[in-house]
């Protein structure tokens, strides 16, 4: 009878844990954790006398502005088929929209609440002030600039006492970045070092860790300095507290993290002009509003060092190495979502061209999805640390090597997703970041 029970039991055990590890393979993956501040889309009040909220609109009189704005990813946050599709997968899930289209008016249906408290189950309504326009424009002027019916910037009121609307100096010019960079991490099962999106939160880690100058106790990277601050500035409402138009709005729902201040995201990302802010004003100090990342290839090749040489030749061979140093980004490189990642070839040639070897590497983040989330590598390119990767040529082989090359590619995607979503290559393509070739001796 003993042994019948104990068998019954073991029995049990086993179909309880097959079940749960059923359910953790089947259930909808959410590795982030919704923050305070992020489950809402921005509700916004249109400032006087602009009518509406659209780029356009914005446009009209900050030209260079505007035209810098549609090159950028954010302009195409929306209407990207990479981030379309990606969405359509993973069941259409509301919360993505609260970055690729932040505006409350840039949504279909209206936020209520959420059942049981599940911020990825939202009570949703009929938007009454949907605008279709506007959600076409992904992450708008009015994402980084408009609260409580005022629009804000760098620069102080009495610098913009001429503005046609009502205008205010936000507390650092970082600051906007935070709402959608920052992904806090603590969901059960999940165990990631940084959050897959949370790219200010790996910037405090790889402060953490990088190494040191003896000066000043940070990393000695390539990122300009922040452009010096004039005038006084007025403290921001936090979110959920009352506006000065008496509106509530869902914008960070805290002071400002820690560190933000100095993160270097509009430093590297929105570069220095001298420009009039719009037609018949004076020229001044401003950023250009363009967020070059991982889609743009000067901006990686800028982000990093890379040098290829040949060693001194022992007992008749040659090692031959590629030195990867990330000199220009706060961040890890790649950053973002965990599909992207950077692969390192290095071939041996022949003298028909030929491949004799072949050397890959591959810098990315391996993680294991399901049943639980747990990464257990990452190979990719901390600020400050160089990584070597090495190729060595027999000299004395036959047929003897007659060249060295080595290429390096930034990949947006890698190729099983891309096959899982049957995207075409011109969707999220990789691109070549660096490629030389060094001649060992003429063939013969």
């Amino acid at each position: 009878m003993r042994a019948k029970t104990k068998i019954i039991t073991i029995s049990l055990l086993g179909l309880a844990v097959v079940l749960f590890f059923a359910w953790r393979m089947l259930r909808p993956l959410h590795v982030f954790t919704v923050a305070k501040h992020f489950e809402y889309p921005l509700v916004t009040k249109i400032p006087p006398p602009l009518g509406n909220l659209s780029a356009t609109t914005c446009g009209a009189c900050h030209r260079a502005i505007y035209r810098e704005w549609t090159t950028s990813m954010h302009s195409r946050s929306w209407t990207d088929p990479y981030f379309r599709t990606d969405r359509r997968v993973e069941g259409n899930e509301q919360i993505c929209l609260n970055c690729h289209t932040p505006l409350a008016r840039q949504q279909k249906f209206k936020v209520l609440g959420f059942h049981g408290g599940d911020k990825f189950d939202p009570i949703l309504a009929p938007n009454p002030d949907f605008s279709p326009e506007l959600q076409r424009q992904g992450v708008t002027c009015a994402a980084c600039h408009v609260r409580h019916g005022v629009i804000y910037g760098p620069f102080s009121r009495e610098a913009m006492r001429d503005a046609p609307h009502p205008t205010r100096q936000w507390e650092n010019d970082n600051e906007v970045c935070a709402r959608c960079h920052i992904a806090p991490d603590k969901n059960r099962g999940v165990f990631l070092k940084i959050p897959p999106c949370g790219t200010v939160s790996e910037i405090r880690l790889a402060r953490k860790e990088g190494p040191r100058s003896k000066t000043n106790g940070r990393p000695l990277l390539k990122i300009p300095p922040p452009i010096p601050r004039t005038g006084a500035r007025a403290r921001v409402p936090k979110a959920g507290s009352p506006s000065p138009d008496g509106s509530v709005d869902g914008y960070l729902g805290r002071p400002v993290p820690p560190g933000i201040a100095t993160a270097g995201c509009v430093e590297c990302h929105m570069p220095r002009v001298q420009r009039p802010l719009m037609a018949g004003y004076p020229s001044r100090r401003g950023r250009r509003h363009l967020w070059r990342g991982g889609h743009d290839p000067q901006m990686v090749r800028q982000a990093l060092s890379i040098r290829f040489r040949a060693e001194k030749p022992r007992h008749g061979s040659v090692a031959y190495t590629l030195t990867i140093t990330n000199t220009g980004a706060g961040h890890y490189v790649p950053t973002g979502v965990p599909d992207r990642f950077i692969s390192v070839d290095l071939r041996l040639l022949g003298s028909d061209g030929r491949t004799l070897k072949h050397e890959h590497y591959k810098l990315t983040r391996f993680i294991m999805w399901r049943p639980v989330v747990i990464q257990f590598r990452d190979t990719r390119l901390r600020p400050m640390v160089p990584q070597h990767f090495i190729i060595k040529a027999d000299l004395r082989a036959d047929p003897a090597p007659v060249a060295v090359e080595a290429v390096v590619r930034y990949h947006l995607l890698p190729a099983a997703h891309r096959r899982k979503d049957k995207l075409p290559k011109n969707v999220a393509p990789s691109s070549t970041v660096f490629r030389k070739r060094i001649m060992i001796h003429a063939p013969g």
